[in-house]
């Protein structure tokens, strides 16, 4: 009887406690304040996106191909812009200006008055400012400016603002150049990052040193330092505090009238987060990273839970949250005068785990690195030569080629750990921006060649042909052909020099004149049989099908280029005969019958197909094994190994 009544009373409790509660609008004080003597815990809303990895640049704006990642950044742009224009304390901050430019060209000329508003008020920020966040390790520095400039020129003719904090959370190691040279030297007050490796991590986290002065160099001095800091763990937030509308972590439920209510359940978990990391971190300001790759895309989803939090936490006081940017937060530790450990050298090399060190990628996909460096250069002399004639604002110009240097020094670029088919779009978009530029060579060489002959009375040049160069060697090949038409031909040969300084190259194309007029020795080489096989070989691999028309010889002499200028070379056939180009010899060696080709010369031999050009089979003698199809594996290693 008692048991009844104990729980008819308990019954009647709840229907009171129902009938007296209903739920209602909640408005969330998100007013950003810090608070002097307690824990300050800044908030900052950001999105990592690669400019490409798993998908391409393309892919990943649109949200295309999204059975290899579910990411679309065009979405998160938009969603992100939406959310800060309905609570004004809201902040976000954002990176890679190749994705950025791209949403910008897209909107209304009344959407981009509301973003302007925001970037003004300073809830949209933008940190590091470059088209992409660049790897530190296999790019040149100059790519590594150029890429910067080109998208802080964007903002700054955009939104008339400068970056003022380096971003680089994601690269596999960094760079005492970063430090000081796209740090310090570029105006930047701090720089943050998260990869270092994780026993550097460990005694950091132990002795409060993850937050340093780094002086990047030695040489320069103070001059060369940056407050940096590094992440006490990944660029996400703590376990339990990521909010994309498929995580995990529980958000908050503050509707009593619904089960799972659970505010104090909460607020108890960050505030154990937030003095977990006050503990390893000096002064009473930490930072915690909202976002991580290609988040935001349903922005509602995180910054309905950060209202919550900041609302509910201060409202507890024992720390205090805000919503807060990177520049906050360096301005934050600015101001407290602390005293900060010194660092002078790399982080490098980085590992994450025991025996995992990210070292490969120095030297991954060698042909895509070989290919920007060489882009790189031509661009750099391109964009001299457009400046002396005078740079189109319409097409053709060399935007395309900066463009597409720009993009590919982002850190799953250059560093080779993209996947094959973005390693080619990379490629594919240096090649379109070459043959853009190459107009553009073609047009400022014949105009300074024209410029120079104008007073020798010579006719002006109108269509000037180039070849991709090798170093410092230049290449034009003849076919049989045209060797005979030589007669009729005048060719200018122009050579730009980027370089300060005076320097002897070799070029290839009959009798050759300077602009002067004096003879320059030449030689006419016939190519071998070897090197016309393999041309035909990488035509047909490359483009599909055999080449048209198969060149005979090589046409070689010495240019001399002076510093920041360019030679003009006469190429004709001789009026005398004793002024004709050396003619050489070349040995034809008939190609083997055999279709085997033998590797080795001890008890391991790799036997290769001449035709298929690969690994067949192996004959290990001392073990007695000759299979003829190797394991996956074994192949692999076989393949690695007799490249040495």
């Amino acid at each position: 009887m008692m048991g009844a009544a104990t729980v008819l009373l308990v019954v009647i409790v709840a229907a009171i406690w129902v009938a007296q509660s209903h739920s209602e609008y909640i408005e969330y004080n998100t007013t950003q304040r810090i608070v002097n003597g307690q824990i300050n815990v800044h908030l900052v809303p950001h999105s990592h996106d690669d400019v490409g990895w798993l998908k391409t640049v393309d892919q990943y704006y649109v949200g295309a191909n999204n059975s290899i990642r579910g990411a679309c950044v065009q979405n998160v742009l938009d969603s992100v812009i939406s959310a800060l224009l309905e609570d004004k304390n809201r902040k976000f901050i954002y990176v890679e200006m190749a994705f950025f430019q791209r949403w910008w060209r897209q909107q209304s000329k009344a959407k981009k008055i509301k973003v302007k508003e925001l970037v003004d008020s300073g809830q949209l920020e933008f940190i590091n400012g470059g088209m992409c966040m660049h790897d530190e390790a296999t790019p040149h520095y100059i790519d590594l400016i150029d890429q910067t400039t080109l998208g802080h020129q964007f903002i700054k003719d955009e939104f008339s603002k400068t970056p003022r904090v380096g971003w680089q959370i994601d690269p596999f190691g960094h760079s005492a150049v970063q430090a000081y040279l796209l740090g310090a030297e570029l105006g930047f007050d701090s720089l943050f990052f998260a990869r270092i490796d994780y026993q550097d991590r460990a005694k950091r986290l132990k002795e409060k040193m993850l937050e340093v002065i780094w002086q990047g160099s030695r040489s320069l001095g103070s001059s060369s330092q940056i407050f940096t800091g590094i992440f006490p763990r990944h660029y996400d937030p703590p376990d339990g505090f990521t909010f994309e509308i498929n995580d995990v972590s529980p958000p908050i439920q503050d509707d009593i009238e619904l089960f799972d209510y659970n505010v104090q359940e909460r607020v108890n978990d960050f505030v154990a987060a937030a003095i977990y990391q006050a503990n390893v971190t000096r002064t009473n300001h930490i930072m915690w990273a909202m976002g991580t790759d290609f988040r935001y895309q349903y922005a509602d989803s995180w910054f309905r839970q950060m209202d919550k939090f900041i609302h509910y936490v201060n409202q507890d006081g024992r720390v205090n949250a805000l919503y807060s940017t990177p520049s906050i937060y360096t301005d934050s530790k600015y101001a407290a005068n602390e005293q900060w450990p010194l660092k002078v050298d790399d982080f490098f090399p980085y590992a994450d785990k025991p025996n995992a060190y990210w070292t490969g990628y120095f030297t991954s996909r060698p042909a895509l690195k070989g290919y920007v460096r060489v882009m790189s250069g031509y661009y750099q002399a391109a964009r001299q030569l457009e400046f002396f004639k005078g740079r189109n604002a319409s097409r053709p110009n060399t935007n395309l080629l900066a463009e597409a240097l720009a993009i590919a020094q982002h850190h799953d670029a250059v560093s080779g750990t993209e996947r094959q088919h973005v390693a080619a779009d990379y490629a594919l978009r240096l090649s379109l921006g070459y043959k853009e530029a190459e107009v553009v060579v073609a047009s400022a060489l014949a105009f300074l060649v024209n410029q120079k002959l104008s007073s020798q009375q010579v006719k002006p040049v109108t269509d000037l042909q180039q070849a991709m160069h090798s170093g410092h060697r230049i290449s034009f090949l003849l076919s049989s052909t045209q060797y005979k038409l030589l007669s009729f031909i005048r060719s200018y040969v122009e050579q730009w020099k980027k370089l300060g300084q005076y320097n002897n190259v070799s070029t290839t194309d009959i009798s050759v004149k300077d602009s002067a007029g004096n003879e320059v020795e030449s030689q006419i080489l016939p190519l071998s049989n070897a090197t016309s096989i393999l041309r035909k070989y990488y035509v047909k691999a490359y483009l599909g099908k055999s080449p048209g028309s198969e060149p005979k010889y090589w046409l070689a002499f010495p240019v001399s280029v002076p510093p920041l200028g360019f030679s003009t070379y006469i190429v004709s056939k001789p009026r005398q005969t004793g002024n004709r180009s050396t003619i050489s010899k070349v040995h034809k060696s008939e190609r083997s019958t055999n279709t085997s080709i033998e590797v080795g010369q001890g008890n391991l031999k790799l036997l290769y197909s001449a035709d298929e050009r690969k690994l067949t089979h192996y004959v290990n003698s001392r073990n007695l094994v000759s299979p003829q199809y190797a394991s996956l594996r074994f192949l692999y290693a076989c393949r690695f190994f007799s490249a040495f």
